[in-house]
């Protein structure tokens, strides 16, 4: 009888003590570690897609605008210097520095071919032109929604890590738990990066055999005469 009542306690502590376990979070470390991880690589995706797009659109402007060799070849180093920057796993906090500024001089660059390509109505008009601004845009807000989603599950991590009950488990089964980054804006995001302008001439013919233009487009305008 006794050999009975043992084994029947020894079955409800079986069943009993994981749930009592999960009741106070001894899961939820992991967990939330697991969705900071998984929203960090989506914030990489949309960053890689923007970068993706980069080279069509730098062939449709040299196209119509190849003098403008300065602004190309910014945008063609910025992406080279942020595509270089790749981080698996958790961020530290210098990694995610580095691929903040990476990425931020990026969108510098872009910013400034966008405003020079004001100055181009033809290429304004341009159907292919206007597809690739718009999955651009569409790809500046998808990482802005990435960003965000990233920033809350990493908040939501790092409070388990500090926070009743689950910094016991912190402290204890999972001690190896570090608190992971924000992505935050860069210091100095905004400046324009410094860039080495030594790369191959945007001008030099292309397969069509019409210097600087793209197969299909029309040659740039002539400069203005003095």
């Amino acid at each position: 009888m006794k050999t009975f009542a043992k084994r029947i306690a020894a079955l409800f502590a079986a069943v009993l003590v994981p749930l009592a376990l999960a009741g106070c979070g001894v899961n939820a470390i992991p967990t939330k570690e697991e969705a900071a991880k998984a929203k960090w690589a989506d914030v990489q995706a949309q960053y890689q897609r923007r970068a993706n797009l980069i080279p069509n659109l730098v062939e449709t402007v040299k196209g119509y605008a190849a003098q403008e060799r300065t602004v190309l070849n910014e945008v063609i180093a910025a992406r080279a210097r942020a595509n270089a920057v790749s981080i698996g796993g958790v961020p530290t906090a210098a990694q995610m520095a580095e691929f903040q500024r990476a990425q931020g001089g990026l969108s510098t660059a872009l910013r400034g071919l966008l405003v020079t390509v004001e100055a181009y109505p033809d290429l304004k008009s341009n159907q292919n032109f206007i597809m690739l601004q718009s999955q651009l845009e569409g790809t500046e807000n998808r990482i802005a929604v990435a960003v965000r989603d990233y920033n809350e599950a990493v908040r939501d991590y790092n409070t388990s890590l500090r926070t009743f009950p689950t910094v016991i488990w912190a402290k204890t089964m999972y001690g190896d738990s570090k608190p992971m980054p924000l992505f935050e804006a860069a210091p100095g995001a905004a400046a324009a990066p410094t860039v080495d302008f030594g790369a191959p001439d945007l001008g030099a013919p292309t397969p069509s055999g019409a210097p600087g233009t793209a197969p299909g487009s029309p040659p740039p305008a002539p400069a203005p005469a003095n």
